[in-house]
C-alpha cells in the first residue's frame, strides 16, 4: 500500500479531496438557507476546518452576508488582504507536506497574478510535526478557498510569493541572529527548521485578524467569520508554539531561536506596549544589517516569544489580561515585506500585493 506520508502526489491528492468536502458542504449549507448572495459562500465559519463528519448535519447556518453600499468597498479591502496572507500560508504548508503548491484555480483574480518561487517538500522524520504539516495545509487552503468564495469576482490574485530558502527566510533569519551573515536559513531540511519557519508566519496571522475585526462590522456575518478565520490561526499558533516548545525541552536552542526570531517581528512593526504598563529598560538601539533589516533586541514591544519563566511556559503571547494583540495592516506587511520602512514590496511579497491595501507601515526609528 502506498504511504501518503512518502507520497506527495497522494498526499496532494488527499489534501485536494479534503478541501472539496468542505466546498459540497458549504454549496449545500448555502442553498439550504437561500444565501445565493453576492457575498457568497459566508453563511458557515466551520467550512473553514471545521469537522468533515456528515453524520453530524449543521442545523442553524449562519445568514448569508450581503455587502452594503457603505461598508462593501473597506471590507472587500480587508479581506483581499487577509487574501494575500492566506496565498502565503497556503502555498508554505503545501510544499512543505506535499511538494505542490495551489491549484491554478485557487489563485486566478484581479491585479497581477504571480508565481511561486521556491518551497519543496519537507522529509519529516517526526510522524507527529508531518501530521501537524498536512493537517494545517488542509485548513489554509480551505481559508483561500473560503475567502475567494465570499469575494467572488472581487478577489484578487496571488501575487508573486517568495518561498526560497536562500531568499527571505534567510534574510529573517539573519536579522533574528539565528544565522550567520554567509549561512542559509532553509525551512524544508528538518523538522525543527520548518517549524520555525511556520513560526515566522503563524502568530503575524493571529494578530492580523485581530486588528482586522474592528473593520468588519457592518456587514452581517463578516465579523463572525473573521472571529472563526482568527480562532484557526490562533490554534495553528499555539500548535507550533507548543511543540517548538516541547522540542526544546531536549534541544534548548529551539526556544532560543524561536526567541529571536519573535524579537525581530518586534523591530519590524513596531508594535509598542500600551503606555499604562510598565516599560522595561529599552535595550540599545537596533543597527542594520547590510540587507537594510533591523537587528538587536526591543523589549518595548508586545510580540513575545515561547519562552516563560523557569517551570511556566509562553505559548500564548498576551497581555496582562490574558488577550493577544492587534497588527494593523502595514503592521502586517512591515513583516512580510521584512521591512520596518513604509514600502510597497520586499520580503515573502517580491512584487507586493494586489488591492488597495498594499503599503507598510513606516515603523522604524
Amino acid at each position: 500500500m502506498t504511504d501518503p506520508i512518502t507520497d506527495p502526489a497522494l498526499a496532494h491528492t488527499i489534501l485536494a479531496a479534503a478541501a472539496e468536502r468542505r466546498a459540497e458542504r458549504r454549496r449545500f449549507i448555502k442553498l439550504a438557507s437561500g444565501g445565493i448572495a453576492v457575498a457568497g459562500g459566508l453563511s458557515l465559519l466551520a467550512a473553514c476546518g471545521g469537522n468533515d463528519d456528515d453524520d453530524n448535519p449543521i442545523t442553524n447556518p449562519t445568514p448569508t452576508p450581503t455587502a452594503s453600499a457603505t461598508s462593501s468597498t473597506a471590507e472587500v479591502d480587508v479581506l483581499n488582504f487577509a487574501l494575500q496572507l492566506e496565498y502565503l500560508e497556503a502555498q508554505f504548508y503545501a510544499f512543505a507536506a506535499t511538494g505542490q503548491g495551489l491549484p491554478a484555480t485557487l489563485t486566478a483574480g484581479t491585479g497581477t497574478a504571480g508565481a511561486v518561487t521556491g518551497g519543496r517538500r519537507v522529509a519529516f522524520t517526526d510522524p507527529v510535526v508531518a501530521a501537524y504539516a498536512r493537517e494545517i495545509a488542509g485548513d489554509e487552503r480551505a481559508h483561500v478557498a473560503f475567502l475567494r468564495q465570499v469575494l467572488g469576482s472581487a478577489a484578487v490574485a496571488m501575487p508573486a510569493i517568495d518561498l526560497s530558502a536562500a531568499g527571505p527566510f534567510t534574510a529573517a533569519a539573519r536579522a533574528a541572529g539565528i544565522a550567520g551573515a554567509n549561512d542559509t536559513f532553509d525551512p524544508y531540511a528538518t523538522d525543527e527548521n520548518f517549524l520555525l519557519g511556520a513560526y515566522i508566519f503563524e502568530d503575524v496571522g493571529v494578530t492580523a485578524y485581530k486588528g482586522a475585526s474592528s473593520t468588519l462590522v457592518f456587514t452581517p456575518g463578516y465579523q463572525e467569520a473573521t472571529a472563526g478565520l482568527l480562532a484557526a490561526e490562533a490554534y495553528h499558533a499555539g500548535l507550533i508554539r507548543t511543540t517548538l516548545y516541547q522540542k526544546g525541552l531536549a534541544t534548548p536552542s529551539l526556544r532560543t531561536k524561536a526567541d529571536a526570531i519573535s524579537n525581530a517581528r518586534d523591530l519590524l512593526d513596531g508594535v509598542r506596549a500600551p503606555t499604562a504598563t510598565p516599560t522595561p529598560t529599552p535595550s540599545p538601539t537596533p543597527s542594520s544589517t547590510a540587507t537594510g533589516l533591523p537587528t538587536g533586541v526591543d523589549n518595548r514591544d508586545l510580540d513575545q516569544g515561547i519562552t516563560g519563566t523557569a517551570d511556566v511556559s509562553n505559548i500564548v503571547p498576551a497581555d496582562d489580561n490574558g488577550i493577544a494583540f492587534s497588527r494593523t495592516v502595514g503592521q502586517v506587511l512591515n513583516i512580510a515585506f521584512l521591512s520596518n520602512a513604509a514600502v510597497d514590496k520586499g520580503g515573502f511579497f517580491p512584487a507586493g500585493v494586489n488591492g488597495n491595501l498594499k503599503i507598510s507601515a513606516a515603523s522604524g526609528g
